[in-house]
């Protein structure tokens, strides 16, 4: 069964912090973290999740199915967006990180964190998973983390009946995690949302939920990039 998108920040937070009594919180960037003192900073990202439709709300398998069906043609166009400039994002960091004084290193490879080991530390600002093995393996001080979870269409549903048009989301993280002590320097959910500007049901390129998708993209981009172009 396909993954099913949770639809708050709340939600995702405590997702990405696993069993936590509480999602983590937004972390500011202090200032002066990425200067010349600031020590070798990585830039990771997860891997890119395709461009998919999600159906909130559609609970049981009849549901979800009757959702699916009502929603096919927007699922299939969905499915031939691309990333954009998402792709380029670690490269687009290091250079504003340089700009700031200190040693970016670009991670090629997609970052996993379900697969790194859960962090014996817990506490405000605590990262649930441990990435202390990453600093000997990359060589780097501290590491600067974008992942997008969703990246789409999502329509909100009741049972069997839409609650709301479609709109283009992306859903995600960025935070900065220093591998000495596996805290978060940096914090940030990014949730962006955007309505068709005109009508939404234009099958097959539904033109109004493209542009959006496309604005929701470089928003997203701009949303990760802004603590570091500050």
């Amino acid at each position: 069964m396909k993954f099913r998108l949770v639809a708050t920040l709340a939600t995702l937070a405590a997702l990405l912090t696993g069993c936590a009594v509480a999602p983590q919180l937004p972390v500011p960037m202090a200032p002066n973290t990425l200067s010349a003192q600031g020590g070798r900073i990585g830039v990771a990202m997860s891997a890119l999740p395709a461009a998919n439709t999600d159906f909130p709300g559609a609970g049981c398998l009849l549901c979800l199915a009757a959702a699916s069906v009502a929603n096919s043609k927007l699922t299939t166009h969905t499915k031939t967006l691309g990333p954009e400039d998402l792709p380029k994002l670690k490269q687009q960091a290091a250079e504003l990180i340089r700009k700031k004084g200190a040693e970016a290193v670009i991670i090629e490879e997609p970052l996993v964190v379900d697969d790194l080991p859960s962090a014996s530390q817990k506490g405000p600002n605590q990262s649930p998973k441990d990435f202390a093995a990453l600093k000997a393996k990359y060589g780097v001080d501290k590491l600067f983390v974008f992942d997008i979870q969703f990246l789409g269409m999502q329509r909100p549903y009741s049972s069997y009946i839409p609650s709301s048009d479609p709109k283009a989301v992306m859903l995600g993280f960025g935070y900065l995690v220093n591998l000495s002590n596996n805290s978060y320097e940096w914090f940030a959910p990014v949730n962006i949302v955007k309505s068709s500007e005109g009508a939404w049901d234009e099958a097959p390129a539904f033109p109004g939920l493209t542009n959006a998708y496309y604005q929701v993209v470089e928003a997203g981009k701009d949303a990760f990039l802004k603590p570091l172009a500050n």
